[in-house]
């Protein structure tokens, strides 16, 4: 795979910049799907995996090029998995919202039923029409409190508490939680599977 260029089936700078740093070893050059134009797709897959792949495929379609999509979110125990893959999406409110409907909707549920874990699955597909596309699964497990903490991070990590550290992941030091959380873990499978392939 040297000196390849990959489509990433996304617009977010800081997964650019992230998932770029991760895959430095590799000698790709990942572009952001918007250098392109990729129009967004309905994400109207049942699960993280299906997400990913329709991003994907659409992204390799529309640019001819490698791509890599991920797909993520938050899995509460209580809820039955919930918010899961509409997590971005679960109030329609933002981040602010987000937080605040999942601490309603677990209202006086005692902290040893608020199990919950990250799920990041990342998929790679070398064209569009690849039938084996490459599938990365990682996740974190942590627990969600009864009110946020710390200024850092995104998405429900003021909510998200990891035992091991005694904090919330928004009070977590960014260089850790790029070791540790489950993007980070999800990107470390690619990786070891690219380069595999070169």
């Amino acid at each position: 795979m040297s000196h390849s260029v990959v489509v990433l089936a996304s617009s977010n700078a800081g997964k650019l910049r992230e998932l770029n740093r991760i895959l430095a070893p590799l000698d790709v050059t990942l572009h952001s799907q918007a250098q392109y134009q990729v129009p967004d797709v309905p994400e109207d897959g049942l699960s993280f995996v299906e997400n990913a792949i329709i991003k994907a495929r659409a992204a390799a379609a529309h640019t001819g090029l490698p791509a890599i999509a991920d797909d993520s979110g938050l899995e509460v125990d209580y809820l039955n998995g919930a918010p899961g893959i509409h997590s971005a999406r679960y109030s329609g409110e933002g981040d602010a919202g987000n937080n605040a409907r999942l601490l309603r909707d677990l209202a006086g549920v005692p902290d040893e039923q608020r199990g919950a874990r990250y799920q990041c699955v990342l998929v790679y597909m070398r064209h569009a029409t690849d039938p084996n596309p490459l599938v990365c699964q990682g996740s974190w497990e942590g627990r969600i409190l009864t009110a946020g903490q710390g200024e850092g991070g995104f998405g429900y990590d003021p909510l998200f508490f990891l035992e091991e550290y005694g904090c919330s992941a928004a009070e977590l030091d960014a260089a850790i939680k790029n070791r540790i959380s489950h993007r980070a873990h999800a990107s470390a499978l690619l990786l070891a599977a690219l380069q595999k392939q070169t």
